[in-house]
């Protein structure tokens, strides 16, 4: 069975030497010291590692159940999430006056990413339920809040998110489920919700559904969207639990991976429902949850790509086959272990440079995000508006790949279900295509977040990168080279790719969309590359000054240099692709593929 071992040194590096959180002016930020935040890290790897992490096998293999209307988790899923609701972890970055810790999101994405790694089908449920509670806490009333959220917060109550219907997917502007206004002021909610992930299962008393449906007489398309609360049990006035709710689950859907998360058809028949926010404006709402689940869908491409990873390593290291060509290194056994093979070495340094990065990206973007909520910085809000995208389009896709990695360290092996690789690859495939897939990630990226304020934003990126690089040249030789140069040549590619697209999207609007995803993935390297040469200098200033753990940072510096060299120079690549146009693209005629 696959182990797991929370990577909490790792985390503590980048909160404390790379971003610096301590200096920061962002309100709670001076609290989060050293001592504290490992305190909590180490805890929620415990409870990661001891509790989470062995179920994920077991939910994997038995998947959810449906029985007379009621979904059955896996063994052990419904005594794990006590564990995890009695330790407080749903509320960790949610408010006080609802019972939260009022964690910043920094902390509470170092958590996640643990939670996920151990078992991402089992996090989604309070994964959801916080997206959940976030839509209702920004677009909600004071009574909807007061009513839902201390329960929806302490994950007693969990939620979903109602988007998909059969015949639309993206295209919410086509869906049919209707909403019927009532005297009393709610509205009757019928019609059928696909793919919704946790919208029926036994480990809560309630579930506080959040769908989006289309008031009579409204206008057409997506302006037409409202968005409603309807809760599996209606809740009376005093707060009690009332009648069962017109919302039933009519199946479970049969997935690739993620089994041990409840994916439903969702059916509302007359159900009870109560406006989120203003009528025909429920996308403005949605996407409160959308944006939050995006970044962390980019989350758990990390998390697989993570925990795969170290499971590769260990295999890799205990396996013995063939000689090392440059002298035998195991000369008591029978062969040398798998590691000692450059092929080898590539495929673990491919993943580790990835993971090591991705965990700094997802943690800044959270930084921003604390920036923007916290302190009203709308310069923040501008840039993780404008990487939302990136975060979750290119860490889902280059997390899949290094599943897949990992698993061909194992060769036969990794395809052998005893030996439980191929889950972290099953159950990371989802996360490509949720959320909106990722070739919506990069059309939304080019076509809407690179003009957005005038362009304001992806410049401000722009001069961010550039201002780290003169503030830091010229201290030292070896570190311009290895780290500042390749990012340099990786920016100005990106700088090239936006001006192709300024000056050929006009002309032809599928020259910019041709090349949406390789700027996606262009856009992501760039930003990793920024990340490994903050952890360069991080790294640096901390052998310079003495440390009581060199091998940790000469390892830091030796995976940052392998990125730099060997994934950074992509970016020329994706370049080419972008400026070569869509002429090739669009050459066949529909009837010809």
């Amino acid at each position: 069975m696959p182990s797991y071992t929370p990577p909490t040194k790792d985390m503590q590096f980048i909160l404390h030497d790379v971003l610096n959180i301590t200096a920061s002016d962002i309100p709670g930020y001076d609290e989060l010291e050293a001592d504290f935040t490992s305190a909590i890290l180490e805890e929620a790897g415990r409870l990661s590692s001891e509790v989470l992490a062995p179920l994920n096998a077991v939910g994997d293999k038995e998947g959810c159940r449906l029985e007379n209307g009621v979904v059955y988790t896996p063994t052990g899923f419904k005594a794990a999430f006590e564990q995890v609701k009695e330790g407080g972890w749903p509320g960790l970055d949610m408010p006080e006056e609802f019972g939260g810790q009022n964690m910043p999101v920094v902390i509470g994405s170092a958590v996640g990413e643990m939670f996920s790694s151990s078992n991402m089908a089992f996090t989604m449920y309070q994964g959801l339920t916080h997206g959940a509670a976030s839509a209702i806490l920004a677009h909600g009333s004071q009574e909807q809040k007061e009513t839902y959220l201390p329960k929806m917060v302490s994950c007693e109550w969990t939620g979903t998110m109602n988007l998909t219907e059969p015949h639309c997917g993206t295209d919410l502007g086509l869906m049919r489920t209707k909403a019927e206004p009532q005297d009393d002021g709610s509205y009757k909610i019928t019609g059928q919700k696909i793919f919704i992930s946790a919208g029926e299962h036994d480990m809560a008393d309630n579930i506080i559904h959040l769908v989006l449906a289309k008031i009579a007489g409204g206008p057409e398309g997506i302006k037409g969207v409202s968005l409603f609360i309807v809760p599996k049990i209606l809740v009376n006035e005093d707060g009690s639990l009332g009648a069962r709710n017109g919302v039933a689950v009519g199946n479970i859907e049969e997935k690739m991976g993620i089994h041990g998360n409840s994916t439903c058809v969702m059916n509302y028949d007359g159900a009870t429902g109560y406006l989120i926010g203003d009528a025909h404006k429920g996308m403005r709402a949605m996407f409160t949850m959308m944006n939050e689940a995006r970044l962390g869908v980019g989350m758990q491409g990390l998390s697989q790509a993570e925990v795969a990873y170290q499971n590769a390593l260990e295999y890799a290291t205990d396996r013995l086959q063939g000689r090392d060509v440059t002298g035998v290194k195991n000369p008591d056994g029978p062969a040398d272990p798998l590691i000692v093979h450059p092929d080898i070495r590539r495929s673990l340094m491919d993943q580790k440079s990835f993971a090591e990065g991705a965990r700094a990206f997802v943690l800044w973007g959270a930084t921003m995000i604390d920036a923007a909520h916290r302190a009203g910085d709308k310069d923040a809000d501008g840039i993780v508006s404008l990487l939302t995208p990136v975060i979750k389009g290119f860490l889902t896709d280059v997390g899949y790949d290094n599943t897949i990695k990992a698993q061909q360290v194992y060769g036969g092996h990794g395809y052998i279900e005893e030996w439980g690789m191929s889950q972290f690859t099953r159950d990371a495939r989802i996360a490509m295509i949720y959320e909106g897939a990722n070739g919506i990630q990069a059309l939304d990226l080019v076509g809407r977040k690179l003009a957005q304020d005038g362009g304001k934003h992806v410049m401000a990126f722009f001069d961010l990168v550039k201002t780290f690089i003169k503030e830091n040249a010229g201290q030292d030789e070896a570190y311009d080279k290895e780290f500042l140069d390749p990012l340099k040549a990786a920016s100005k590619d990106l700088q090239a790719a936006g001006m192709y697209f300024m000056q050929q999207g006009m002309k032809n609007p599928n020259n910019a969309l041709s090349g949406s995803y390789d700027f996606m993935h262009m856009f992501g390297h760039v930003c990793l590359g920024l990340m490994w040469a903050r952890m360069g200098k991080a790294a640096r200033t901390a052998l310079a000054n003495g440390t009581s753990d060199p091998a940790f940072f000469e390892t830091k510096l030796a995976t940052g240099r392998y990125y730099m060299a060997r994934q950074l120079p992509a970016t020329a690549l994706h370049l080419t692709r972008i400026q070569s146009g869509s002429e090739t693209v669009m050459a066949l005629d529909a009837a010809n593929f």
